[in-house]
C-alpha cells in the first residue's frame, strides 16, 4: 500500500504540480526540475479515469462521491489519491443536501429513467471538484529553467540543455532579472558577487572593462594578459581574433537572459583550460512591453537603457540599447559607451529561427597602474597619459533548431563579427641625451664615432654590447635633444582591425539507449579570421601630471619603436561529443570529448622583421568523463575529469623573443614558437536544492574540490627596455581549492554566502625576466638584464588565495526593498615578483548597499551606494623602474618604492528610475 502510494504521489506531483496538493507532497520530498528540454506532462484523462470508472449509486440517499468510493477501492488503485484532490476543493457539507433538496422530485425521476436521470442529481459536486484538475498547467520554457538555474547548456549552441543534476562539474547560474536590480553597475560585478570562484581585477583602471578572475584564469579585454576562460555569446565565440582578449564593455547588461559559468568542460572548445562563460541573450518571446531606465551618480554618471518586445503568433521582435557617459574618478579617465542588441525570431511547432545583431561602440579612457608614491600625493593621480582605448563592434548572427522528431533535434548557427580597436598608450622613454648614457655606461661607444652632434642626440638607455643607439625617425634622422626638454615620452598606438566569420552544427538525441535515459550531442564548428595590426611610436615629452605631449615625430630605430604592419589569419575547426548516461535513476554517467584543430599564419608587410613571416598550426583531443548520483531527492554527488587546450594567439606567438620584446599592447618581433597550453582537471563536489512543505522557504547550496593543471602555460614578462615585455612558455602551473556557497530564502529574506579558497603555484622551477624587481640578479639563460628564480610553489601574481561574499535583500513591504552586499579577498603578489620576494598587495573588503521602491506596478525608483565605507584598496598590482621614472612632474626628489597600483574606486552614489509598460 505504501508503495503504491508512493508511486501515485509522484506521479501526480509531475501532473498536477501547483495544485494545493503539490504542497502535500513536498513535505516528504523535494520538487525536481523536469529533464532537460522537458516540461512536467499533464495527463488529466489518467486522473480521471477512475472517477469515470465510478458511476453514481442507484439509491435516493445523497451520498457524495468521494466517500463510496474511498470504502470500495482496491489499495493498489490509484482511487483513493484521486479523492484527496476531489476532497480539497469540495464544497461544505451542508450543501449537497441542499442542492438534492431543490430538486425533490428524485424518485419520480429515478422511476422515468432510472439510469440516465441520476447523475445530473449525485454528480454536480464530483465535476466541480475535479474542474482544477482538468486544467492544463503551462509549460515551464526552457529559458526560464535556465536562468532559474535548473538546466544548463553542456555545449555553446541551444538544444544542448540538461537538468542540473546530471552536469559533473561545478555550475553557476545569474539571471537577467538579477543582472538588472539595482545596485549593479556592469555584468562582471554581478558575477564576482553572484560566483564564489570569480574575483574582478582592473589593469587598465576602468571600471566596465575589469577583467574577470576565475579559479586563476582569466578573460579580460587587455593584451599581455593570458586569456584562460572560453566565452560564448549565443553560441558564438567572442574572444577576439587577435588575443583571445573579452571585451565585456560591449554587451548591453539589459538584453542578457542569463549568464552561466561551467567549469572543465572542453567542449566549448580552444581558451577552456580554466572553464566556459555562456552568455545567452533576450528575445521577443521572453520579453514584451518597454522598459526604460535611466540612472545618474557620482562623477558625472549619465546612463539610459531602453528594451522592447513584442510576439505576434509565431513571429517576435526584440531591441535593448544602453548608452552611458562618466567623467572617471581618475584623471583623465572619460568613458563614452554606445551598444545594442536587436533580436528577429520565429517558433513554430518544431521549428525556431533567430536573427540578432550586436553593435557597440565603446571609449574608455585607461590610466593603468600609478606609484604608491604618486598615490599618496592624490589617490585620483595616473602615471603617463594619454592611455585611451576605442573600441568598435559589429556582429550579425543567425542561429536555428529543427525538432526532427520527438528525440532528435538538429541545431545551427552562422556568424560574421566586425572589430575594431584604437589604442592610443602614453609612457615614459628609457632615454636621454647620448652624451649622458656614454657618461653612465663607461666603455660604450657611439655607434656614429665619427658625428660632432652625436652627445646632444637622444639615445635610448639601453646599451647593446658597448654600442650606444641614437633615436631615429622614419628618414634616418636623429632626435636632437636641443629642440625638446626632458623628460622624454613616447606615445605607441595601435591599431588592429579584425573580421572573423564561422558556423557550427549540433544534433541533440534524446532517445532510450538499451531501455535507459540517454541524451547524446554532437557537434562541429569552424572559425575563420583575418586581422590587420600596425603599431607606432612616436616621440614626446613628459609635461604635468605625466602627460606625454607629442611631437609628431615618428620612431624607426631602435627595433624597439619601429613601426609594425602584420596581416594575421586563423582557422579553428572542432569536432565534439558528449553522451550522459542515466545507469539508474540516480546514477549519471557523462562521457564526451572534444577535437580541435587551429592554424594561424603571420605575415609582415613592412619587409624589416622577416621572422615574422611564420605558420603555426596545432592540434589535440580533449576527454571528459563524469559521474552525477542522487544521494536522495535533492542532494547530488558529483565528480568528473576533463583536459581542454589553449593554442597561442597570434599575439603570443609574434611576441615571444626576448631579444626584441613588445609593448603591454604587444608589438610584434621575430619570435621563436610557443607550446600550447594544456589543461587537466578534476572536480569533485557536492550540491543541493531543499524547500520547506509550503514552499515559503528555499535552500540551494553546493561545496566542491578542484584540481587544474596547466602544462606549457603561456606567461607574460616584463622586458628591461621600458614598457616592454615578452611571452615564454613557463612550463606546469596548478590551481587548486575549495568552493563553497548558499542561497536561502524565506518570504521577503533572500540571503546568500560564498567562500574560495584557491591556490594557484609554479610547479616548474624557471627563471623570469623581472627588471624592475629590488631583489633581481643577472639573468643565465635569457637575454635580458635581470632575473629572479621561481620555485615550484611560488604563487603565481594577481591571484587572491581568499574571497568570501555575502549579501541579503529584504522586503520591508510588498514595495519597498532594501540589500547589502559583501566582497572581501586576500592579498595577491605584484606582477613581476613571480618569486614572492616582496610583501603582497593587500586584501580588502567592500561593502554595497542597494535600495528600490515600486511606486505602482509600472514605475520603480532605486538607489545603490558602492563602497560605502570609502574603503582604499588596490585590485592590480606591478613593479616599474623606479630608478629611471622621472619623478619632477609629481613634484617629487625621485621614486624609491617600485610598486605602483589601480586602486579601486571610492565611494560612489547613483539612483534612477525604471519604467515598464
Amino acid at each position: 500500500m505504501a508503495s503504491a502510494r508512493s508511486s501515485l504521489t509522484s506521479l501526480l506531483l509531475m501532473s498536477v504540480a501547483g495544485s494545493v496538493f503539490g504542497a502535500t507532497v513536498a513535505a516528504a520530498q523535494t520538487n525536481q526540475p523536469s529533464p532537460a528540454g522537458e516540461t512536467p506532462a499533464v495527463t488529466p484523462p489518467a486522473v480521471q479515469a477512475p472517477v469515470a470508472a465510478q458511476p453514481p449509486q442507484p439509491t435516493t440517499t445523497p451520498q457524495t462521491t468521494p466517500q463510496p468510493a474511498a470504502a470500495t477501492a482496491p489499495p493498489t488503485t490509484e482511487l483513493p489519491p484521486v479523492e484527496v484532490i476531489q476532497q480539497q476543493p469540495k464544497p461544505p457539507a451542508a450543501q449537497p443536501p441542499k442542492v438534492v433538496q431543490k430538486k425533490k422530485p428524485a424518485k419520480p425521476i429515478q422511476q422515468a429513467a432510472p439510469a440516465p436521470q441520476p447523475q445530473p442529481v449525485v454528480s454536480p459536486a464530483p465535476v466541480a471538484a475535479a474542474e482544477p484538475v482538468d486544467l492544463p498547467i503551462a509549460p515551464i520554457s526552457i529559458d526560464a529553467q535556465r536562468a532559474a538555474g535548473d538546466i544548463v547548456r553542456v555545449s555553446p549552441l541551444a538544444g544542448s540543455e540538461i537538468a542540473i543534476e546530471k552536469v559533473p562539474g561545478s555550475v553557476s547560474t545569474v539571471s537577467g532579472d538579477t543582472l538588472t536590480e539595482s545596485g549593479t553597475v556592469e555584468p562582471q560585478d554581478v558575477l564576482q558577487k553572484q560566483v564564489p570562484g570569480v574575483i574582478l581585477g582592473d589593469a587598465g583602471g576602468n571600471d566596465l572593462r575589469q577583467q574577470v578572475d576565475y579559479r586563476g584564469f582569466g578573460a579580460g579585454s587587455l593584451n599581455g594578459f593570458p586569456q584562460g576562460l572560453a566565452v560564448y555569446q549565443n553560441g558564438v565565440r567572442v574572444n577576439e581574433v587577435f588575443g583571445d582578449t573579452v571585451n565585456w564593455d560591449v554587451l548591453p547588461k539589459n538584453a542578457i537572459s542569463d549568464i552561466t559559468i561551467l567549469s572543465g568542460n572542453p567542449i566549448f572548445g580552444l581558451n577552456a583550460i580554466g572553464g566556459a562563460i555562456s552568455v545567452v541573450m533576450k528575445d521577443g518571446f521572453q520579453f514584451q512591453g518597454v522598459e526604460i531606465d535611466i540612472m545618474g551618480g557620482s562623477y558625472g554618471r549619465k546612463q539610459i537603457g531602453v528594451q522592447v518586445g513584442a510576439q505576434s503568433g509565431p513571429f517576435a521582435a526584440y531591441f535593448a540599447g544602453e548608452g552611458i557617459e562618466e567623467n572617471g574618478w581618475r584623471d583623465f579617465s572619460p568613458t563614452e559607451v554606445k551598444r545594442a542588441y536587436v533580436d528577429f525570431g520565429f517558433k513554430g511547432s518544431r521549428i525556431e529561427a533567430h536573427f540578432n545583431l550586436t553593435a557597440a561602440d565603446s571609449f574608455a579612457g585607461a590610466t593603468a597602474a600609478t606609484p604608491v608614491e604618486v598615490l599618496a600625493i592624490d589617490r585620483a593621480r595616473t602615471f603617463t597619459s594619454p592611455q585611451t582605448t576605442d573600441i568598435q563592434v559589429l556582429m550579425p548572427s543567425f542561429n536555428a533548431s529543427v525538432k526532427v522528431s520527438d528525440t532528435l533535434t538538429l541545431s545551427g548557427l552562422a556568424y560574421y563579427r566586425n572589430f575594431k580597436s584604437r589604442v592610443i598608450d602614453g609612457n615614459t622613454l628609457d632615454g636621454e641625451e647620448c652624451g649622458d648614457v656614454l657618461a653612465e655606461n663607461p666603455g660604450a661607444v657611439p655607434e656614429d664615432p665619427a658625428d660632432p652632434n652625436f652627445d646632444d642626440y637622444v639615445c635610448s638607455g639601453e646599451v647593446e654590447g658597448n654600442e650606444v643607439q641614437a633615436l631615429r625617425d622614419a628618414f634616418d634622422n636623429p632626435i636632437d635633444s636641443n629642440n625638446f626638454n626632458e623628460p622624454f615620452g613616447v606615445i605607441d598606438r595601435i591599431h588592429t582591425t579584425s573580421e572573423s566569420f564561422g558556423f557550427s552544427l549540433q544534433a541533440v538525441e534524446k532517445g532510450r539507449l538499451f531501455g535507459l535515459k540517454n541524451r547524446f550531442i554532437a557537434g562541429a564548428s569552424y572559425d575563420q579570421g583575418k586581422v590587420r595590426y600596425l603599431t607606432q611610436s612616436e616621440f614626446g615629452e613628459i609635461g604635468d601630471l605625466y602627460v606625454v605631449a607629442g611631437s609628431g615625430i615618428i620612431l624607426a630605430e631602435p627595433d624597439d619603436f619601429a613601426p609594425r604592419d602584420v596581416d594575421v589569419s586563423t582557422r579553428y575547426m572542432g569536432l565534439y561529443f558528449l553522451n550522459a548516461l542515466d545507469l539508474t535513476d540516480r546514477l549519471t554517467l557523462t562521457v564526451g570529448g572534444r577535437f580541435n584543430h587551429a592554424k594561424i599564419d603571420l605575415i609582415d608587410l613592412t619587409g624589416e622583421f622577416d621572422g615574422i613571416t611564420s605558420k603555426h598550426t596545432f592540434s589535440r583531443f580533449n576527454p571528459t568523463i563524469g559521474a552525477t548520483y542522487e544521494a536522495r531527492p535533492g542532494i547530488t554527488l558529483y565528480a568528473g575529469y576533463s583536459e581542454a587546450n589553449r593554442a597561442p594567439t597570434p599575439a603570443e606567438l609574434a611576441c615571444a623573443n626576448p631579444d626584441n620584446p613588445c609593448p603591454i599592447e604587444s608589438f610584434l618581433t621575430d619570435d621563436p614558437p610557443l607550446d600550447q597550453v594544456v589543461s587537466k582537471t578534476f572536480e569533485l563536489g557536492i550540491r543541493g536544492k531543499m524547500r520547506s512543505a509550503d514552499g515559503v522557504q528555499r535552500l540551494n547550496w553546493g561545496v566542491g574540490l578542484f584540481h587544474t593543471t596547466n602544462q606549457d602555460d603561456i606567461l607574460f614578462v616584463s622586458s628591461s627596455t621600458n614598457g616592454r615585455g615578452f611571452f615564454f612558455n613557463a612550463g606546469d602551473t596548478l590551481r587548486r581549492g575549495v568552493e563553497a556557497s548558499l542561497k536561502y530564502k524565506y518570504g521577503p529574506l533572500s540571503v546568500y554566502a560564498s567562500y574560495a579558497y584557491i591556490k594557484a603555484t609554479y610547479e616548474t622551477a624557471a627563471e623570469f625576466s623581472s627588471p624592475n624587481n629590488p631583489f633581481a640578479g643577472p639573468c643565465v639563460g635569457i637575454a635580458e638584464d635581470a632575473c629572479i628564480n621561481v620555485l615550484p610553489g611560488d604563487n603565481i601574481p594577481g591571484i587572491p588565495n581568499h574571497r568570501f561574499k555575502t549579501g541579503f535583500d529584504y522586503f520591508v513591504t510588498p514595495k519597498w526593498k532594501i540589500g547589502a552586499d559583501l566582497i572581501a579577498a586576500s592579498g595577491q603578489h605584484f606582477f613581476g615578483d613571480d618569486a614572492n620576494l616582496l610583501p603582497k598587495l593587500g586584501g580588502y573588503t567592500r561593502v554595497d548597499i542597494s535600495t528600490s521602491y515600486d511606486v505602482n506596478e509600472n514605475v520603480q525608483l532605486y538607489a545603490f551606494a558602492n563602497n560605502i565605507f570609502d574603503a582604499q584598496y588596490g585590485l592590480f598590482g606591478t613593479l616599474f623602474d623606479s630608478a629611471e621614472a622621472p619623478a619632477d612632474p609629481a613634484g617629487l626628489a625621485g621614486f624609491t618604492d617600485p610598486r605602483s597600483i589601480v586602486l579601486g574606486a571610492p565611494v560612489a552614489v547613483y539612483g534612477g528610475i525604471k519604467i515598464k509598460y
